[in-house]
Formats: C-alpha cells, structure tokens, sequence
C-alpha cells in the first residue's frame, strides 16, 4: 500500500477552491478591518494624556461596576436558568409545556424596553408605589442604580442558560440517573454528581452569552443611571470627548477578550452521550411539591413579561400627543425598522452564505480563520462598533458617513454570525451522496449548489435571516450613532421618549417592537425540524 507524502491539513489546504477562498478571505477581511479604526485613533492620543485618561478615579469606577454588573447578571442568570430548564424538562411540573414555552419569551423583550417600564412601575412615584400609598407605604426600596440594573438584565438574558441547559437536558442519557438510584443517590446527589457535570458546558455557553450581553448592554445601564463603559463611551462621543471615548473602547474590547479567554481556558469537557442513549426515562416526581415550584416560572413571567406589557398598555392608553406633539408616533418609524432590518437581513444572508458554505465543506485552519472572523462584530459591543465605524465613515469615507449603507453595514458586522451559524449547520445536515450524484451526472460545482444545495439549506438560510432581522429590530447603539440625520426608527422613538422621561410616547413603538420581534421567532422556530425543541 502506498504510503500518504503530505499530511491531512496540507492536503486540504492545497484542494481548497480559489475562488470560494479569495471569496470568503475578502468578507472576513471587510467584517473586521473597520474596527481597526479604533486603534489608529488611540494612537493619534499623546501619551500621558492617555494614561491620565485611563488610570484616573473615574475610569476605575467605570471598570468596577461593568465587572460587578457582568459578575451579577451572569450569577442571576445561571440561577434561573437552570432550575427552570430542569423543572421543565425532568420533573412532572403542571403544564410542562406551557411553562416551556413561557420561559423562553423575555428574549424577545428588549432589556431597555424592560428597563424603562420598571422604572415607571417601580420608580419613584411609579405606579407600584401608588398602588401601595393607601397603605401608608410611600416609599420604596431604589430602582436606580446596580442592582436594578442587575435585575432587569439578568430577567432578559437567563433565557440563554434556560435554552442551552433545556437542550442539554432534553438530550441527556437519562439511565445514567437510572444507574445512580440504584447505587443509592438521592435525588440531590443525583444531580450533582451526574446531571450537573453532563449539562456543564451547556450552561458555561449560555453564562458566557449572558456574560457577553451584559457587559455590551447600553439602553439598561443608561437608563438604571450606572456608570459603565458603554454608558460612558456614547455620553463622551455625545460630548465630542472622542479620545477618551475610544480609549474607554479599548479598555471594553479587551475586557470582552478577557471573557472570551476566560471561558475558553475554563471550558469544561463537552457533553458525554451514548449511544443508545435514553432520553426520555421517568420524570422526577414532585409529590407535594409539585404545585409549588409553580411558582417560580410563574414568578418570573410575572415579572418579566407581566409588568412591562401592563405598563406599556398603560402608557397607551394615557398618551396624550398634544402634550409634546414632536415625540408622537409615526408609521414611517416602522417602515424605516422594517425596511432596514430586512435590508440587513438580506445582506447579512447573503454575506454569510460564502463563508459558512467554505467552512462546512473544507476542513482546513483557512475555513476556520475565515468563518471566526466574521464573530469578532458579534463579540465586539454595539456602542463600540458604532464608535469605530463614525472614525472610518467620517475621516475616510465621509460621503457614506450617516448614511443607510454605512448603517446596513454595521448590522451586518454585528450579527452576520448568526446566519453564518444556521447556514453552516444546514450545510453540514445536507446529505453529500446527493451533491456526488450532482456531479457525476454533469453539473458544474456552482450548478450543484444552484439546483441542490441550495434548495435544500432554505431553512438553514430563512432561519438566520430572521435572526439577524430580530436583532437588528432591537439594537440600540448602533442604530443612536450611525443613524443619517432625521432617519427615526421604532428604537429611536423609543430612547426619545424615555429621554424626555415622557414613557407614555413610547407605548406604541414598543408594543409594535414587541409583536415583530414575537412573529420573528416565530419564523425561526418554524425552521426548526428537531421535534424535540420547544
């Protein structure tokens, strides 16, 4: 037999297509070169001015209070996540499924949505403490500052833990559980020491997720008045302090990367999974508890989904647009949402569909360089990416600054991971026998991907197109910052009204945000073939 002269990886390199390669090089390139800008800007900074800058009281400050309101959102959300992925996955909880579905709906609320109603139910003089004043309560515990923050992010983001710890659970072997019983664990040691460090890494990918949102969040801390680096960055670009914003830009990459190592060096092992693996086994019977641990989901729907749409139909209904006409609705704002949204979600679409299609059919470290790089905008937070994209827009390319391509573009850098994600594992789902039938009957590689490929990823394709228009529908930074002038969308209406502290004028944006983002998910989980999802 002959013996292999090159090794697996330089085989693979030397096969790989040119075209697709130069393609998806160029996209990745594109994707990350804009944020380059932020560097060249905080090296025109003279030196001592810049660590004057960055070691005076002030940033310290800024810097503790991002790493407690990360520490604390990420704490909060693994505590809710996981006990309500396992109750409604393992045990016999009343109206298992509908408490399933109900857990995973905060994702659809934007935190600063949830924000600014808390303030108006829990604020001071907020409609909780008027519903409590003839009681002779006329004050209430502080709404303000990290520890409301904490709470309204964390009830918009455990649902990353919940959906990654619920899908590890719904996969888990469960006669491992079996095995333990026997050998005398009770229900506790059960979990400790067999479901816990089974679904680890699931619930370490949905704390670095929540991790990750909290520490980019803008609306919510901006709101909640706490100091942290994305609320500094955009007041001091509002402020034309550019230099100290771009250094705050820094110190908050690097903080991300921080995370992002982090997680990676800690990074249990993944998932074990036999076989014959049953899935399915007997539920843990709660017995007299079994009504009881109701009321932690129904808790928390309570709180993060009952009280803001209470308080956006309240606002509703006491909107009074004579009172300060300028902020009233226009349908216009959802046309522009809409239309930039679903501009971004075509190009973001189309963008990813080289790159994933690289990444899926070539095993080489080319492909996955490629297809990483595209990550870096989803990682890098929106007031960031805004920032950077004002320094290339407006001292390089000033007839695209504050312009609709300048802004489609920065959507695109920040959530073309998504589709990327999707198409990628649509692509590798695609049985190959039938692209090799393709072309032993004649087809050309790009006829094949024409009439059989991509037919057959469609779902893959729609589902992260309507990702990437849900978030985009939602994001707020980048849309404040790159917006052309007079261009107002459902998010500006919004952070106008809240800015003005006159909540009532954003009642109809946000309940129409809402239902968008409510008929997105829709779409995705539509796309979803696995029956096992919720």
């Amino acid at each position: 037999m002959d013996q292999p002269t090159e090794t697996d990886a330089d085989s693979s390199t030397r096969s790989l297509p040119l075209g697709l390669t130069l393609l998806s090089g160029l996209i990745a390139v594109a994707l990350v070169f804009p944020l380059a800008w932020l560097f060249i800007e905080v090296a025109a900074v003279e030196p001592a001015r810049a660590r004057g800058l960055v070691f005076s009281a002030g940033t310290a400050d800024v810097l503790v209070n991002s790493l407690l309101l990360m520490g604390g959102v990420t704490a909060g959300s693994v505590l809710l996540g996981v006990p309500l992925a396992y109750l409604t996955v393992r045990t016999d909880l009343p109206f298992r499924r509908f408490w399933s579905i109900v857990a995973a709906l905060p994702l659809v609320i934007p935190s600063y949505v949830g924000a600014f109603a808390f303030v108006s139910a829990f604020g001071p003089r907020g409609e909780f403490q008027s519903i409590l004043a003839p009681l002779g309560i006329e004050r209430i515990p502080e709404i303000y500052g990290l520890p409301g923050a904490v709470l309204v992010i964390t009830l918009y983001t455990y649902p990353y833990v919940y959906l990654t710890a619920r899908a590890a659970l719904v996969s888990f072997d469960t006669q491992l559980i079996d095995a333990a019983r026997t050998l005398n664990y009770g229900r506790w040691d059960a979990f400790r020491r067999v479901t816990l460090p089974q679904i680890r890494p699931a619930i370490a990918a949905g704390a670095l997720l929540s991790a990750l949102y909290a520490i980019s969040d803008f609306g919510t801390p901006a709101i909640m008045r706490l100091s942290v680096f994305t609320r500094e960055i955009y007041v001091e670009y509002t402020s034309f302090g550019a230099e100290y914003a771009a250094l705050l830009s820094i110190q908050l990459l690097l903080l991300v990367l921080l995370v992002l190592v982090l997680e990676w060096a800690i990074r249990p092992d993944q998932t074990v999974k036999g076989g014959d693996a049953d899935h399915d086994g007997t539920r843990v019977q709660l017995g007299r508890w079994r009504w009881p641990a109701t009321l932690l989901p129904a808790g928390v729907s309570l709180v993060a989904l009952v009280v803001p749409i209470w308080i956006l139909l309240l606002w509703l209904v006491r909107t009074d647009t004579e009172r300060q006409p300028s902020l009233s609705f226009e349908w216009v704002q959802v046309l522009n949402s809409v239309g930039v949204a679903a501009a971004a979600a075509a190009v973001a679409t189309l963008v990813a569909l080289p790159v994933a299609y690289f990444a899926a059919t070539n095993d080489s470290r080319v492909s996955i360089l490629f297809e990483r790089a595209t990550y870096v905008g989803f990682a890098v937070p929106g007031v960031v990416l805004g920032l950077a994209l004002v320094f290339f827009g407006a001292g390089y390319l000033p007839s695209l600054y504050q312009t609709l391509p300048l802004l489609i573009f920065a959507y695109t850098i920040r959530f073309v991971p998504q589709a990327v994600g999707t198409t990628r594992t649509s692509i590798l789902q695609l049985d190959s026998k039938l692209v090799e039938a393709g072309r032993t009957l004649g087809e050309s590689p790009l006829g094949t991907f024409r009439r059989i490929t991509l037919p057959n990823i469609r779902s893959g394709l729609v589902a992260g197109a309507a990702l990437v228009f849900l978030t985009t529908m939602k994001e707020l930074p980048v849309t404040l910052i790159l917006r052309p002038s007079g261009f107002e969308t459902i998010v500006t209406q919004i952070w106008r009204a809240q800015a003005a502290v006159l909540y009532q004028y954003a009642a109809i944006p946000a309940l129409l945000l809402l239902l968008i983002s409510g008929l997105s998910m829709v779409v995705i989980l539509a796309q979803e073939g696995d029956e096992r999802g919720l």
